[in-house]
């Protein structure tokens, strides 16, 4: 069951918790990358097969398909299941709407030079939409409405198929409804490969974004020297800071409902009180038998779960921020309070009624976010993340003329006297 920790050197708590690759599991994905670089469609044919349990003859869900699984879904349970992509369009959209280049470009004129700075669209995006032990229609909507919003021309969606070899037809529905151009049956680390490296039924792609499971991530990782990534968004992680104030099974029940997403996820709390953490341990003790998937939930809280005492509330935000997960909700008093104080988290939650279960799903936020501490550096996907700055310089020969002097001193210090001859022969 889940353990209670005493902190005594954050630090090294924080270095004793974090998940960490293992060279076999590395080596394991970058074969299989190799092997898609190298043999296309048969290797990626192969380890679906291999993972899926299925062979696959076509790779692209076909028009025929994305018919049959919006005959498969009503369009008024269509309309439930992303109901919150609508609150997540139009914070996506007031971003879009704000951004230079879309609407506009700003000029700025210094004396020496013109410059014009503009977001354009990336080309293409590939978006990976997981699968396996669940099925995510809502990540489909989460990576392909700020890649619309962006602009994006070409949105690629890959997601693995069941052992029907069919992808979840809400997967399909949601993708195509909010722009996906290209939908294809394939996962793992073979996916990120036909992504990054193309292949003859998919074309590579500019970016690849979502979120995965363990060989996911790390082949996301080993192809960024290849082809852009967002983020490494691995196994799902929440964090709870917990006082006298919290209702222990409410706690408990936030922590399963993101245990159950896989035996690889972390979910843990942060308190100051012993009493408080045996409180919440008696109430996943008593919940998790009785509960749906309770096999992966409690495997999830026993290996990688943990309540960590500190002893004061210092001590409590500063260990937060070092671990930075994915969520972390404040259920205690002053939580608006506390929460100017936590930054390294990739989504803040506020309060005992914003609980992660919902943003995953309902609330207008991404739950596609940076986990294993990369939440110390940035958020929840964005129409940011679908856009290159485009900047655009024109000088005169008036212009080059007033940094002669300051260009001959950088190019002498630099040794590279090369850079000062190719200005100095447009001024002689």
């Amino acid at each position: 069951m889940i353990k209670i920790l005493q902190v005594r050197n954050i630090d090294s708590f924080v270095e004793s918790r974090r998940q960490k690759t293992s060279e076999k599991d590395r080596k394991t994905v970058q074969a299989i990358l190799n092997d898609v670089r190298k043999n296309g469609d048969s290797a990626v044919k192969k380890y679906e097969r291999k993972f899926n349990g299925r062979k696959t003859s076509q790779l692209r869900v076909s028009a025929k398909e994305i018919k049959e699984a919006q005959s498969k879904i009503g369009r008024g349970k269509e309309n439930d299941a992303i109901w919150g992509a609508g609150t997540l369009r139009e914070n996506q959209s007031r971003i879009a709407t704000r951004l230079p280049g879309l609407t506009r470009s700003v000029n700025v004129s210094y004396h020496i030079a013109k410059n014009s700075i503009s977001f354009v669209p990336i080309p293409s995006v590939g978006c990976y939409i997981p699968g396996g032990q669940a099925r995510y229609p809502s990540s489909a909507f989460m990576s392909v409405i700020p890649a619309k919003q962006a602009g994006v021309k070409r949105i690629v969606v890959v997601s693995p198929p069941g052992r029907d070899g069919k992808i979840d037809p809400l997967t399909i529905v949601a993708a195509k409804r909010f722009g996906a151009t290209e939908i294809y049956k394939v996962g793992g680390a073979q996916a990120i490969g036909t992504l990054a490296y193309g292949t003859k039924s998919i074309p590579k792609v500019d970016k690849i974004v979502g979120p995965g499971g363990k060989f996911v991530s790390i082949a996301k990782s080993l192809v960024n020297d290849q082809v852009a990534i967002d983020m490494v968004a691995g196994p799902t992680e929440l964090g709870i800071i917990a006082d006298a104030s919290s209702d222990p099974e409410l706690v408990a029940l936030d922590l399963i409902s993101q245990a159950e997403h896989s035996s690889d996820t972390m979910c843990f709390v942060i308190t100051q009180s012993k009493t408080v953490a045996k409180q919440i341990q008696k109430s996943l003790e008593k919940l998790i038998p009785d509960v749906e998937r309770s096999a992966i939930v409690k495997q999830s809280i026993s290996k990688n779960g943990f309540i960590a005492v500190c002893k004061n509330q210092n001590e409590m935000i500063e260990l937060a921020n070092k671990i930075a997960p994915e969520h972390m909700e404040l259920m205690v008093k002053n939580a608006k309070t506390l929460s100017k104080k936590i930054t390294g988290a990739g989504l803040l939650l506020i309060g005992k009624n914003t609980p992660s279960a919902a943003s995953d799903y309902l609330l207008g936020s991404n739950h596609i976010l940076p986990t294993n501490g990369f939440g110390r550096t940035r958020g929840g996907l964005s129409v940011l993340d679908f856009l290159k700055i485009q900047t655009v310089v024109e000088s005169n020969k008036k212009g080059l003329s007033k940094l002669r002097d300051s260009l001959k001193t950088l190019t002498d210090a630099e040794g590279l006297p090369n850079h000062y001859k190719a200005v100095k022969r447009r001024l002689d």
